[in-house]
């Protein structure tokens, strides 16, 4: 017949021995690769990859391949806005300066939803004042633009003219983030910080 006391000492040595192998698994988990922890809205799988053919802010074609390996943030707005787009704009460019090196890996893209105004040569000026190294101006015919935009959802209307026959173009202010695949990752919206675009952009950045 066992003893008592080594019964209790061969239990105590399993239960040891079931708490270090627990402990073991949590330190290996450890030193696995964290799951990301996204501050925009995630929708990888749910809107289609990155696909256009329009005319850049250089008067050149310019498509989606141009962009392949690296991060594209998509914003359509246009050039006589006189508000939102130009906030978003800034706010877009402070968040790829604060991500430090990899900022050259991202390019915000601007894409034009009022093409009759805006020429390659204005949304050249325009994207220059903003951000000249990280920025390009998209432009197209009508048709192309209107493709695109449905392709991503993005709602837009021009107003009627004023007097003077200026008028504003109603529009959606979403922001989509690409990878360096073209496929959609992140959506944000005007109500998103610099700080978590930087944030969310910096880890898009680490991924490879």
């Amino acid at each position: 017949m066992q003893h008592p006391i080594q019964h209790a000492r061969r239990a105590s040595f399993a239960v040891r021995g079931a708490v270090l192998g627990i402990l073991m698994s949590l330190m290996l988990a450890g030193c696995g690769k964290h799951p990301e922890s996204w501050m925009l809205e995630n929708v990888d799988g749910h809107l289609p990859d990155l696909e256009f053919t329009l005319t850049n802010d250089a008067g050149k074609p310019e498509t989606a391949a141009d962009l392949k390996g690296k991060i594209a943030i998509v914003y359509f707005g246009y050039t006589h806005c006189p508000d939102i787009c130009p906030q978003t704009m800034a706010n877009l460019t402070q968040a790829v300066a604060k991500v430090g090196d990899a900022a050259d890996e991202i390019r915000i893209v601007f894409i034009s939803v009022d093409p009759a105004r805006d020429t390659p040569e204005s949304m050249h000026a325009y994207v220059d004042a903003f951000d000249a190294r990280h920025a390009i101006g998209l432009t197209g015919s009508p048709a192309a633009i209107e493709t695109l935009a449905k392709r991503y959802r993005v709602a837009y209307q021009a107003d009627a003219p004023a007097s003077g026959g200026n008028y504003e173009v109603s529009h959606s202010s979403g922001i989509y983030i690409f990878d360096r695949d073209g496929r959609a990752r992140l959506l944000a919206n005007g109500t998103d910080t610099i700080d978590a675009l930087a944030h969310d952009l910096r880890q898009l950045a680490q991924q490879r």
